[in-house]
């Protein structure tokens, strides 16, 4: 087993064992899917630590994707794969056009609103605790933090240029036009 010292990102899943030749059915996180086998270097979590694997094949199968882990070659030892996180380094991404955005990079940034009343007045309402993938758009999930409005969850669309008005990696802030509900 190998620990990473750098940025692990979970990139994958591993689902379940598929067929008796040890290929494994896996969930990519990627946009598109197919991403996932150009990073290389993947790692799976299992109980706090990081083993490295190679997948020597891979390939789309019906709605999802099947890969072959090198050395594993019986449906037994495939099985013992099952529901391990596949983890890439995040300086192996390829760099994004400006405004363009990582949802790893978005976690943890302080979120910013507008009160209803005023003129443009920004109320922090949290922080970006994780991002859900819808079928319209992805969403924010915007957790209470120390010095918000308020103890509540926000779920705020992310809009770019609608409702995220700016996003800055350097300060730690996005911003949104999301007003404070009554």
């Amino acid at each position: 087993m190998s620990e990473s010292g750098a940025n692990p990102l979970t990139a994958g899943k591993i689902t379940g064992p598929y067929g008796i030749k040890g290929w494994v059915k896996v969930h990519s996180f990627t946009d598109p899917e197919e991403n996932l086998f150009r990073f290389g270097a993947w790692q799976l979590q299992r109980r706090g630590s990081l083993e490295t694997v190679e997948f020597d094949e891979w390939k789309r199968h019906g709605k999802g994707m099947i890969a072959h882990i090198a050395g594993v070659d019986d449906r037994t030892l495939a099985e013992s794969f099952k529901g391990l996180n596949i983890v890439v380094e995040a300086n192996s991404l390829p760099s994004l056009e400006e405004g363009d955005y990582y949802w790893h990079q978005l976690q943890g940034l302080q979120a910013w609103g507008r009160e209803p009343e005023s003129e443009g007045d920004r109320v922090l309402l949290g922080t970006v605790d994780y991002m859900i993938e819808t079928g319209a758009n992805d969403v924010l999930v915007i957790k209470a933090s120390d010095g918000s409005i308020d103890d509540r969850e926000r779920l705020v669309p992310y809009l770019p240029g609608d409702v995220v008005t700016r996003v800055s990696l350097e300060e730690g802030v996005i911003e949104v036009d999301w007003y404070l509900e009554e």
